[in-house]
């Protein structure tokens, strides 16, 4: 299996002893405390008995040991006790749905929470902040992440039951489907962009001036000014639909100044790249803030392109070539039809469930939405469907390619069919409707995801993150969903309410 294949490339772990940790105090709550307890101590020894923990303090060693930097057997152990950490709290926050900020305050006044963390100890107790909880989290990248979930849904599924499950969860039959999963964006209005480019630009700009790095040009803050003059007149003009003439009028200056602002921010930067060193800035921090300014310098043509277009030519233009936000980039138009959300902006997912609930798979897209066939053969690609024997989908995913794939494959298709007369037939085989039945839950078990784990909206940045964070919240799903089930020989542990 590929989960033991990643454990003969990973390097072994240092013994080391346990630190001790003081008991939790017993406290007699309420039944949703109970039940939050018995949660996070059922995910602990999930954690341990699934090698998860071993596996994920491996990848955070392995990914230390491939810099060129040595580190000797004492940082090491510290990285593994860290690592360690990063797993639990990490965890917990997503089950938790807090900030850094906010977990960081909740990690300091719980000991519950510390003991998970293995963070108590009997003297002093030291509790990461917001920007170390960060970097916690960015350990180990999404890749690594799958292969984790993949050790953990591998114990699941195990008939020897090391997670002492009363029955092994099915792994076999799994349904899926697709979704869009809301970024953090404005609503993609064409002069906003013009808006938020210019705001971005001068306070880069002011901060570089600050430091003594200036070229002859207005004050930055004027420009700011002018661009929120400007924008609440486009906003009042927009509530008239007669106001046409006024809106182009306005938006042409605004083109105007938006031009300007790029050619001072560009001359600045220059500046910033050049004489860095004789300003109280880090190379770090000159190279993010020039790379800050690159990204609005490189996306606001095209966002003044598609403006004019748009406002002064009144014409169309197609959603594959739309820009809805100057800092997700990736960011797409998802038309699905659907009431209340018959078109969303934002990234697509796809899931695909197992019919224990798991999350078996899963894939962020970025950029434009793909068809479902595609993302269906991505996903019969990746390793988790080697336990893959029945693949249930609505008619999106249904094809002549798609068919040919599971055909080859050997794996039963329990897709509907898109042609109506074939569907009809299909559906007096009792099977076939039973797993379509049983497909409807997925819609909630997509639900759960991403409002109870994920979000609405997804607050990471960049692709790359917002992939890790999907992967982490799969792994809290699937460690949620198992601490939940009942154990061999025992009752189940009780549903929060």
């Amino acid at each position: 299996m590929f989960a033991e294949q990643l454990l003969l490339t990973l390097p072994p772990l240092l013994p080391e002893q346990e630190p001790l940790q003081p008991p939790v105090p017993t406290v007699l709550g309420p039944v949703d405390y109970r039940t939050w307890r018995q949660r996070l101590e059922r995910i602990d020894e999930i954690l341990n008995r699934s090698r998860v923990e071993e596996d994920f303090v491996r990848l955070c060693v392995h990914r230390r040991l491939a810099r060129p930097e040595p580190l000797c057997d004492g940082d090491r152990l510290v990285l593994q006790r860290m690592a360690a950490t990063a797993l639990r709290a990490s965890i917990a926050r997503t089950l938790t749905s807090d900030s850094y900020r906010e977990f960081s305050t909740r990690l300091a006044d719980s000991p519950l929470l510390q003991w998970f963390c293995r963070l108590s100890r009997l003297g002093t107790v030291r509790i990461p902040g917001k920007s170390h909880l960060q970097r916690y989290q960015e350990m180990v990248d999404e890749s690594g992440l799958r292969e984790v979930v993949g050790t953990l849904l591998e114990s699941a599924a195990s008939v020897d039951r090391p997670l002492e499950l009363a029955e092994p969860a099915e792994l076999e039959t799994q349904f899926l489907d697709s979704t869009c999963v809301e970024l953090t964006i404005h609503y993609p209005t064409d002069w906003v962009l013009l808006r938020d480019g210019v705001r971005t630009l001068m306070k880069a700009t002011i901060l570089i001036r600050k430091h003594g790095l200036k070229t002859r040009m207005r004050e930055p803050k004027a420009f700011l000014r002018q661009m929120n003059k400007l924008s609440m007149e486009m906003a009042k003009h927009s509530r008239r639909s007669s106001n046409r003439k006024a809106r182009k009028k306005t938006l042409r200056a605004m083109k105007r100044l938006t031009k300007t602002a790029m050619a001072h921010a560009s001359r600045h930067r220059k500046l910033l790249l050049n004489h860095w060193a004789g300003t109280s800035l880090s190379e770090k921090q000159a190279m993010r803030i020039g790379e800050r300014m690159a990204v609005m310098l490189e996306r606001l043509p095209y966002a003044l392109r598609q403006a004019h277009e748009r406002i002064i030519g009144s014409r169309l233009v197609a959603n594959e070539e739309k820009i809805l936000s100057l800092y997700e980039g990736h960011a797409a138009v998802y038309v699905r039809g659907k009431a209340g959300a018959e078109v969303e902006f934002g990234s697509q997912l796809l899931l695909a469930e197992a019919e224990s609930g798991l999350i078996a798979d899963w894939e962020l897209v970025c950029g434009n939405p793909e068809h479902d066939t595609v993302l269906l053969r991505r996903s019969l690609e990746r390793p988790a469907a080697r336990s893959m024997k029945t693949v249930v989908g609505d008619r999106n995913f249904d094809s002549q390619t798609s068919r040919e794939w599971l055909r080859e494959r050997g794996i039963e298709n329990a897709i509907a069919p898109r042609d109506a007369s074939v569907l009809r037939a299909r559906l007096r085989d009792a099977r076939f409707a039973a797993l379509q039945q049983r497909r409807a839950q997925t819609e909630a078990r997509i639900a759960i995801f991403k409002n109870g784990f994920l979000g609405a909206p997804l607050l990471a940045r960049g692709h790359e993150a917002q992939a890790r964070q999907v992967a982490w919240c799969v792994l809290a799903h699937n460690l949620w969903l198992l601490a939940g089930l009942p154990r061999k020989g025992q009752e189940q542990v009780p549903k929060a309410s």
